[in-house]
């Protein structure tokens, strides 16, 4: 992961890139996918090289996150598949850290959700990438305002090298309101894509 000095201008990314995909996913889909891949190949990518290499995590990240990016916006479909398949395990994870208080739920669990919603995506495009972003979003600007308000879950997960750390299901005690938060700012998100930004041009 990142060093701990861009923990701060992650989470300010984060907060504006969710709130994008909140409230604009559908209309602004590839941006939102773009940004997702991003995230994701910069994750994979500085995972691979170690916490004391500062700029050889930086140009990993860089590298992985543009590779990331252009392969999700070319690939749309795949995107669209992909969004669906994050958001079902979105669900599972959150879903089971809510009703069991861990965020690892059975790998039977992932790969159902995951499927379920991939499939989902490619049935109902426009309501599954309009759900999907909104949560999607949601998630990510709740864990960028985290971010910024100190939770140290990024650079804490950056130096035990956990690749998964712009992804954590299990918020802490003091931040059992997540889930609830995330719930309510999706559903907003959702409503303001149907009603407004989600529409389809005439």
């Amino acid at each position: 992961m990142l060093p701990n000095f861009v923990e701060m201008p992650a989470g300010a990314v984060l907060v504006v890139s969710g709130f994008i995909a909140c409230f604009a996913g559908y209309r602004l889909f590839k941006f939102v996918v773009a940004v997702y891949g991003f995230i994701l190949g910069a994750a994979i990518m500085s995972s691979t090289m170690g916490v004391t290499s500062t700029g050889g995590m930086i140009l990993a990240a860089i590298f992985g996150g543009t590779a990331g990016a252009v392969i999700l916006v070319l690939a749309y479909f795949v995107g669209v598949a992909l969004v669906g398949a994050g958001f079902g395990v979105l669900v599972a994870h959150v879903g089971w850290s809510y009703l069991r208080g861990t965020s690892e739920p059975p790998l039977t669990a992932i790969v159902g959700f995951a499927l379920l919603g991939a499939v989902g995506s490619m049935l109902l495009q426009r309501y599954v990438v309009i759900v999907a972003t909104a949560f999607g979003g949601a998630w990510t600007a709740l864990l960028g305002g985290l971010t910024l308000a100190g939770d140290h879950r990024i650079t804490t997960a950056a130096s035990s090298g956990d690749v998964w750390i712009l992804y954590p299901m299990a918020p802490s005690p003091e931040y059992r309101w997540v889930p609830a938060a995330w719930l309510v700012l999706g559903l907003v998100g959702t409503a303001i894509q149907l009603g407004i930004t989600g529409k389809r041009r005439r």
